[in-house]
């Protein structure tokens, strides 16, 4: 063969790829982590949110993540030309992706298809987004996942639900990157309470979304159908497979979600639920091909620190001498800014390497820098307004701390409360959500007030433990004027 011959040839094999002639190569094994005490975890950096799109609490070990580490260094080719005969005897392996869910089989169906489609086109920008954000916590999900008997490619399953964005929240009130409701999540082993919740916890819930997938998957036998399960719920594909079995006889494994689907089992979005994970493999797996990309992050690795009750996130952060931010992006389960002040001790994520200077530094704070919170006793005629004005705070912000405080009909503090009044730092590190406990916000969750004769906004507002500016700004009012009968939104 000539040399031109031979670059010809070299050409047309490079371009099997895009013809879609590409050779299947096994992936490389990767032994299974070990669990161990000590565990490495995450350097974070901040990402752009992306839009998302739904018990006696279970002790789950946090394994240590596998790093898979690289040649120690590429060989480099010398100052002589290489000799174009022998690169055309041994050309560079073309590869394709390889799935552990089956792509293949469904990657024709129309559905897919459409949200290809939308994955690279109209949705390109927020889906680059997610694979950007997926190179943070793969390596975490992927661990995970194939220590608890699931494929790996269920990695895809926590991009369509939240695009990996561990506040991700839905209407429905389902929170988190794999997006669970609160009394899913505390049934899988997860603390949701008003201090912390794990849903936002990413390796908290990790264990908790595997736990209920293999729980689904031995269920219905097909992780099409537990994916159709987490969504839709269990018992509608329960029915569907039952109302549908006659029907359904001779068909098997996955094909029963599509089964389902073509019969109108299904509600439409978990229809479309399967498709769009099978396209998010798809695109996601090999991104070359279809012309998208992401950027790359850190991946999620940690140290642990045990911390005290009632202890400051700043104190933490004053502690091993880094930003603030650093220490709540470790640890997105802790709603009010300092750990619970009522329980034991905690351990919290801290960057890697920090942990051994962790100890010297808290203990060389001052007490109050370390103590989140201090305690007051209502008396007669306080209300929250008050009291938080006087110690520096917004009565919303007093009321993140004292979820339990008792009002009387005027909206004055029954008298002999303790009131905890936090530290500023606190305050201001504190995340400001809705009740995790709600499970379903929009109108429901509007509270009214009937404005009866001689009320006024201040009265109304000490009642339900708000500002007047804040019901001004949720009634549209200008002035202060409102009359008998009228409904006020309170929350």
């Amino acid at each position: 063969m000539t040399r031109l011959g031979t670059i010809l040839a070299l050409v047309l094999l490079s371009g099997c790829g895009r013809m879609g002639l590409r050779p299947l190569v096994a992936p490389t094994a990767v032994s299974a982590p070990t669990a161990s005490d000590a565990v490495p975890m995450l350097s974070p950096q901040a990402v752009a949110a992306v839009p998302a799109g739904e018990g006696a609490p279970v002790v789950f070990v946090e394994a240590e993540p596998v790093v898979v580490t690289g040649a120690e260094s590429v060989g480099e080719v010398g100052g002589s030309a290489v000799d174009i005969d022998e690169a055309a005897s041994n050309p560079a392996p073309v590869t394709t992706p390889v799935w552990d869910i089956d792509v293949a089989s469904y990657e024709g169906q129309d559905r897919v298809a459409y949200f290809v489609s939308r994955y690279t086109g109209p949705s390109r920008a927020t889906f680059q987004r997610a694979l950007t954000r997926q190179t943070r916590y793969a390596e975490l999900i992927t661990t995970k996942l194939r220590a608890g008997g699931l494929p790996e490619d269920m990695l895809y399953l926590a991009l369509i639900e939240s695009a990996y964005d561990v506040h991700a929240y839905s209407r429905a009130a389902a929170v988190g990157m794999w997006q669970f409701m609160t009394t899913t999540a505390r049934g899988v082993g997860l603390r949701v309470d008003w201090w912390i919740d794990e849903r936002r916890d990413p390796v908290r819930s990790t264990d908790g979304a595997i736990r209920f997938l293999n729980e689904l998957t031995e269920t219905f036998g097909s992780v099409y159908l537990a994916a159709a399960a987490y969504n839709g719920g269990p018992g509608r594909v329960s029915r569907g497979l039952t109302q549908h079995a006659t029907s359904l006889e001779g068909t098997a494994g996955d094909d029963l979600f599509f089964g389902l689907a073509e019969r109108n089992a299904l509600r439409q979005e978990t229809k479309d639920y399967v498709p769009k994970l099978i396209a998010a493999a798809l695109v996601g797996k090999d991104p070359a091909r279809f012309g998208v990309r992401g950027d790359s992050m850190l991946p999620f690795r940690w140290d642990s620190v045990r911390v005290p009750v009632a202890t400051p996130l700043a104190a933490i952060a004053k502690a091993l001498d880094v930003p603030l931010d650093t220490i709540k992006d470790y640890n997105p389960q802790i709603l009010r800014g300092m750990t619970p002040p009522i329980g034991g001790e905690l351990f919290l994520r801290v960057p890697v390497g920090s942990a051994q200077r962790f100890a010297e530094g808290f203990d060389a704070l001052d007490l109050d820098e370390r103590s989140a919170v201090r305690t007051v006793v209502s008396n007669k005629g306080d209300y929250v307004a008050k009291i938080a004005q006087a110690n520096g705070l917004t009565a919303r912000q007093l009321n993140w701390y004292n979820p339990g405080l008792r009002r009387m009909k005027s909206g004055n503090l029954v008298t002999g409360q303790r009131v905890l009044i936090p530290r500023r730092d606190v305050a201001a590190a504190a995340r400001d959500i809705p009740d995790p406990k709600v499970e379903r916000y929009g109108s429901s969750a509007a509270r009214i007030h009937l404005v009866k004769n001689g009320e006024s906004l201040g009265s109304i507002a000490r009642r339900y433990g708000t500002s007047v500016q804040r019901l001004k700004s949720l009634n549209r009012i200008s002035g202060s004027v409102i009359r008998p009968g009228q409904r006020i939104r309170v929350r």
